[in-house]
């Protein structure tokens, strides 16, 4: 059983969404704008959230963005846009599934359990109570904060999923492909989403690809972090 958040304008489709995750012994809670659901979300704990993208006062993918700027509960899209960049752009921006409309109720329940189960793999497999440093790197998981030398980070959610994720593994080479499953969540993307993050990580870091200091690419291999000799 899961707590999960209903983002849908259509009364129709949001009556039938409800009556089969109550069926299937979820607790559902439902809005019908993009503001209320960032309401919802700030005051109640989720395990997942089915977002629509065309809601009345603001369009889904800004609701996605502004989501991810407030919690890291898995978000599944549901929508009539079919359009390969389109699906491509909001994985990349923080979505972790994304249905087409129209769908059935087994696809749906098929692709929220396997959301839930990643989502709850992760937290078993990886105890967010652990802090993790490397050289003058500190990476704390349990409260999504990371420092350089003392100095607090001010990172994206994806940048930090990317750094500690990095950081679990120094010096380890991490391919692209598994950055791509682990990190964002998919099968297939464009390495381009990767080097994006990284530059914009490394500025972060106070260093840049020609002089790295802790992230370190292998082209052609992957990227690893490690401290500084």
């Amino acid at each position: 059983m899961a707590s999960v958040l209903v983002v849908e304008d259509d009364q129709f489709v949001r009556s039938a969404l409800i009556r089969h995750l109550n069926e299937a012994a979820h607790t559902v809670r439902s809005v019908g704008t993009a503001l209320q659901a960032l309401r919802e979300v700030a005051h109640h704990g989720f395990d997942v959230v089915i977002l629509d993208l065309g809601l009345p006062d603001l369009d889904g993918a800004e609701a996605l963005k502004m989501l991810r700027g407030i919690t890291d509960v898995p978000v599944i899209i549901a929508t009539a846009r079919d359009e390969e960049t389109e699906i491509i752009r909001l994985l990349n921006a923080g979505a972790d599934d994304y249905l087409v409309k129209p769908f059935s109720v087994e696809h749906l329940s098929a692709r929220l359990t396997a959301v839930l189960r990643r989502s709850r793999g992760r937290a078993e497999a990886e105890p967010a109570t652990t802090v993790i440093e490397v050289g003058g790197l500190t990476v704390d998981p349990l409260r999504r904060q990371a420092k350089l030398d003392g100095a607090r980070l001010d990172l994206t959610r994806r940048e930090f999923d990317l750094l500690a994720f990095l950081a679990r593994r120094p010096g380890v080479v991490v391919p692209r492909r598994e950055l791509l499953a682990e990190v964002w969540r998919q099968s297939y993307g464009d390495d381009q989403t990767i080097d994006v993050h990284l530059s914009w990580l490394r500025r972060k870091l106070g260093e840049t690809a020609a002089r790295p200091r802790y992230l370190h690419t292998l082209r052609g291999v992957g990227v690893k972090l490690e401290p500084p000799p």
